[in-house]
């Protein structure tokens, strides 16, 4: 017995299913809906209201300014005037030199973490892992305070030992204190982006290096010919986070300024912007500052991105 189908019936079957998933399912919405709604009210509400307070500006009427202060539309004037503040787009550049050398010195010592990790044995690898972890779970505050011990002088064993040496280094001296802060940085967060790469290594399937083994490849062309160039995504992801805590750099440089001198209320962009805020009483201008700062974040990172996947397609 056959049977058949008429044409004008399948067609109809196909364009409904069509329109079946079209449709949006409300069961993924319902999963979406929360995490929109804290989306909304913890990113997209916060920086519309900053970008709302740095179009204003507190105006004084009567003889010399002396009357009864009022807020009024400022437009572009508070990006201009901290666009004309020397120090404030000089902090742009120091934090650019920060990230230009901590950046990849901090993956470069994660990446061979991972790489060396995935090495040892499974009995030691956790054990490894939880301890080269473990500076990340330490606030930035109190890292800071850790590091500030062995920083300043007379206090330090390190400047002691090193001053017993004939050497008299001065880690929070004007041309150092930025190195110090790296370190700190670096000691820090080298851990966390250890474990995102080293995520990604597990994912890597087991056929790839029982073939390279096959082949003849030794632990160095294992590491570099099939490791490295799988483990890229990771390093991708790794590196956009750090460029945006780059910008963001505050809490370090925050604390050693009680010990550290070349530390200015101006010295990143984050830092002045806080600074304009709670000790100068000037939010609007701060709210602009830090509209700035997420600008060039936002730049910074869709930049890199959009370069790492264009060499992509091109290598394709």
């Amino acid at each position: 017995m056959s049977t058949s189908v008429q044409p004008g019936r399948a067609r109809s079957g196909k364009a409904a299913r069509g329109r079946r998933r079209g449709r949006p399912d409300r069961k993924a919405w319902a999963f979406l809906g929360p995490f929109l709604a804290l989306y909304l009210f913890a990113m997209v509400v916060p920086v519309l209201y900053a970008v709302y307070q740095s179009m204003l500006k507190v105006e004084r009427s009567g003889p010399m300014g002396l009357g009864e202060p009022s807020v009024g539309f400022a437009g572009f004037e508070n990006y201009s005037l901290a666009l004309h503040q020397e120090t404030f787009v000089e902090g742009f550049g120091r934090v650019l030199l920060f990230g230009i050398v901590q950046v990849p010195v901090m993956l470069v010592l994660a990446l061979v973490l991972a790489l060396l990790l995935d090495q040892v044995s499974h009995r030691w690898a956790g054990l490894l892992r939880a301890t080269y972890f473990l500076p990340y779970g330490i606030p930035g505050v109190i890292a800071t305070i850790l590091w500030g011990f062995l920083y300043v002088p007379g206090v330090s064993p390190v400047t002691s030992v090193l001053g017993d040496l004939g050497f008299q280094p001065d880690f929070l001296g004007y041309d150092n204190v930025l190195w110090s802060v790296a370190n700190i940085v670096v000691w820090q967060f080298a851990g966390y982006n250890m474990l995102i790469i080293i995520a990604q290594l597990k994912a890597v399937p087991q056929e790839l290096y029982e073939a390279a083994r096959i082949d003849g490849a030794g632990p160095w062309q294992t590491a570099l010919r099939i490791k490295l160039p799988l483990v890229r995504p990771a390093l991708v992801l790794t590196t956009v986070f750090s460029i945006i805590g780059t910008m963001q750099l505050f809490a370090e440089p925050l604390v050693l300024k009680k010990v550290a001198p070349a530390v200015t209320t101006d010295y990143t962009p984050n830092l002045s912007a806080y600074f304009d805020a709670f000790a100068n009483a000037n939010l609007y201008l701060a709210a602009a500052k830090s509209v700035i700062l997420a600008v060039v974040a936002m730049v910074l990172s869709f930049g890199f991105l959009s370069l790492v996947t264009r060499k992509q397609r091109s290598e394709r």
